[in-house]
């Protein structure tokens, strides 16, 4: 075994890769490795890893505006919400720009990594190394959650993770298809086979009522123009709210279920289409499933439909298969961290996560502005606090983030940006102020 103290950055997605720039700007060597022959993780379209959930039609739905790096603007011709093949472009601009792309280790994915004296020891395909610190960037959307229903089906049922285009890896051309779920992907995916030239009726099944938020507000995206981060989280909420309801009136009135929720108090489903379609009559809507009987789907009302394909958009597992349970202790798809970065035990504080938040409105730039603490701590500029006060606040911070929210899987990441981000400048203050403080 080959004992280096280092760094190891595994995953070169938005969140590996802009979190190599950091570290490489400071001067910080590290070995970094990707389980791809690519960067951008899940914008890598049919990325052979096989981690990538992007679909053929795929927009993504925070706008340009709020989607950008601090460094490395967007290009001005982009439309406001792009398509899956411009952010990989944009990507794979960024590393080249900053010259990143040969510090990778390409098609070296990690099989463990495990605690060894006062570090990690890191296996690859090419061996184990020592290293002092551990960062994560993995991404979280890349681990399907598949349910399980009594009974059994004759058709074909897939994830939302493996649909790629109405003819792939199922032909859905005339078939009779329902949709489990009313996130993201359920309604692109929805949206997408409801028209009438491609399936022969499509269902949607959604156990509760929610909001589907537009794009736009008045004529400008809905996200281009964030209230500031000064302003109380409930403040924001109410004004935000309102402004929905007042733009795109009732669920019911679309033949929606009514949500036993205001908008903004679950993660926000958007999309430009969905409403549309089901104005339209193209998309009928059925309670959760309660169990399958061959090619029948029985709902909870009762009513049974015959169907050919069930596609799940169900979510998906936090999921480290290289690290030891008790090195990231998971449970009901929430691990605690300290300002999402780190837990609050000092035997595991070599071992940093960037990016694993659900961070309204964008995921993609927020390991940028982690890095910055990350950073600041890997060079000796800050201290974490003390494992009570870690503790005390990772608790506080989820009762501000998601205590507005209903009790369930997808909502124990997340965090607002604005107020997240000088929550982390603040901490970094702070951290200054303890070094100070034990020197």
């Amino acid at each position: 075994m080959i004992s280096t103290p280092s760094i190891a950055l595994i995953g070169a997605g938005c969140s590996g890769f802009t979190t190599a720039k950091r570290l490489k700007d400071a001067g910080l060597p590290f070995d970094w490795f990707e389980a791809s022959d690519r960067i951008g993780g899940n914008w890598a379209f049919e990325n052979p890893n096989g981690m990538s959930s992007a679909y053929q039609s795929l927009h993504i739905d925070t706008s340009k505006w709020r989607l950008q790096f601090e460094e490395f603007p967007v290009p001005s011709d982009w439309p406001d919400f792009p398509h899956h093949s411009l952010m990989a472009q944009y990507f794979n601009a960024y590393v080249d720009h900053f010259g990143l792309r040969s510090l990778v280790q390409f098609s070296t994915p990690v099989t463990a990594v495990r605690r060894a004296g006062s570090g990690w020891d890191v296996t690859t395909p090419k061996g184990t190394r020592h290293y002092r610190h551990v960062i994560i960037a993995n991404g979280h959307h890349w681990s399907p959650n598949r349910p399980v229903w009594p009974g059994h089906f004759d058709g074909t049922i897939i994830h939302a993770h493996d649909y790629k285009t109405p003819f792939k890896p199922v032909d859905t051309i005339g078939k009779r298809v329902l949709v489990v779920g009313m996130g993201n992907s359920a309604v692109d995916i929805a949206s997408e086979l409801g028209q009438r030239a491609i399936t022969e009726k499509l269902w949607v099944s959604t156990r509760r009522g929610v909001w589907v938020l537009p794009k736009f507000l008045n004529g400008k995206p809905v996200d281009k123009t964030p209230l500031p981060a000064w302003m109380p989280l409930p403040l924001v909420r109410k004004l935000g709210a309102r402004a929905i309801v007042k733009a795109i009136g009732r669920m019911e009135d679309y033949g929606l279920p009514t949500p036993d929720h205001q908008p903004l108090e679950a993660h926000p489903t958007v999309s430009g289409e969905f409403l549309t379609r089901m104005s339209n009559g193209d998309i009928a809507i059925k309670p959760g499933i309660e169990r399958l009987d061959g090619h029948d789907v029985v709902f909870t009302d009762g009513s049974r439909e015959a169907i050919d394909i069930i596609i799940t958009a169900t979510g998906y597992n936090i999921d480290f298969p290289f690290l030891a349970p008790e090195d990231a202790r998971i449970t009901d798809n929430h691990i605690p961290l300290f300002k999402r970065m780190v837990q609050a035990d000092p035997a595991l504080h070599g071992l940093w996560f960037m990016g694993l938040a659900q961070t309204l409105p964008t995921l993609v730039n927020l390991a940028e502005q982690q890095s910055k603490l990350l950073v600041a701590y890997l060079t000796g500029r800050y201290a974490l606090p003390d494992p009570a006060t870690m503790a005390q606040v990772i608790a506080d911070d989820e009762r501000k983030y998601q205590a507005h929210y209903y009790a369930s899987r997808r909502h124990t990441m997340q965090v607002n940006f604005e107020p997240y981000v000088a929550d982390l400048m603040k901490e970094m203050a702070r951290g200054g102020k303890r070094l100070a403080k034990a020197a």
